[in-house]
């Protein structure tokens, strides 16, 4: 069956993930009950849950603008054992004595701000041309890539039994697997709270936020979006010509 195309209903419509189904099946199910062409501003893990903003019609255009929205989580990482993907998915590595709170809070510390941590072997980062997860899923072992990020805040809300819930706002593209394996643990659960000005409490999978609305939100005009748009696809076709690849 073809991929609906169509370029209405236009507008950014937020859904709240649930845990299990990957962020491409929950954008196939509003895409099939729309019949929009329907793209996505991140996705979710399939085992973490929260909030997806998806673009339906002539909204897909202007996805970048909402890419780079810094992101709310909290989580629960288990500080006793890493895993071989930083969340319960993944083999269970051993196991250790999870450290004290002033421990934790040292570790915590050296987190904030900007910060370079190893991508996860299971992501979806290409290495040598092939998606670092299938090379995971092979046994392949790679040297992983650093990528630098922002941690505007860090905060323990619960320690319990070496169960540290934490609530974290990040710069887009943050890896928060990658904050938990630093800490030697991994991530239990995850959800995402906030992308940018939007919040999961907003999440509505039947209603369409029109396009101006939501660019007024991030403090963009309808014209100020386009620009935007044809100024990211003139440094793509440039990356392009000079052998390079497409940004994200």
């Amino acid at each position: 069956m073809p991929i609906p195309k169509a370029l209405e209903p236009t507008g950014v419509i937020l859904v709240d993930k649930p845990s299990g189904p990957s962020s491409f099946a929950v954008l196939a199910g509003v895409r099939s009950r729309t019949g929009a062409k329907t793209g996505h501003a991140g996705t979710l893990d399939p085992f973490a849950t929260g909030l997806l903003l998806l673009l339906s019609g002539r909204a897909t255009r202007i996805a970048s603008c909402f890419v780079g929205l810094p992101k709310r989580y909290v989580t629960d990482v288990d500080l006793s054992r890493r895993s071989t993907t930083g969340d319960p998915e993944g083999e269970l590595l051993e196991p250790r004595e999870p450290p004290p709170r002033v421990a934790l809070d040292a570790a915590l510390e050296g987190l904030r701000g900007d910060v370079e941590l190893p991508v996860p072997a299971a992501s979806a980062v290409k290495i040598g041309g092939e998606r670092a997860y299938r090379l995971h899923r092979k046994g392949v072992a790679v040297e992983m890539p650093v990528r630098r990020s922002h941690v505007a805040a860090l905060d323990v809300i619960a320690y319990t039994d070496g169960i540290a819930t934490l609530d974290m706002r990040v710069s887009s593209g943050t890896y928060v697997r990658s904050i938990a394996d630093a800490l030697g643990g991994h991530c239990r659960t995850l959800r995402r709270t906030e992308v940018g000005p939007f919040t999961v409490e907003e999440a509505d999978p039947e209603h369409i936020l029109p396009v101006e609305d939501a660019l007024a939100r991030i403090g963009l005009t309808p014209a100020e979006a386009a620009e935007q748009r044809r100024r990211k696809a003139a440094a793509d076709r440039e990356r392009q010509a000079a052998g390079g690849a497409s940004g994200p």
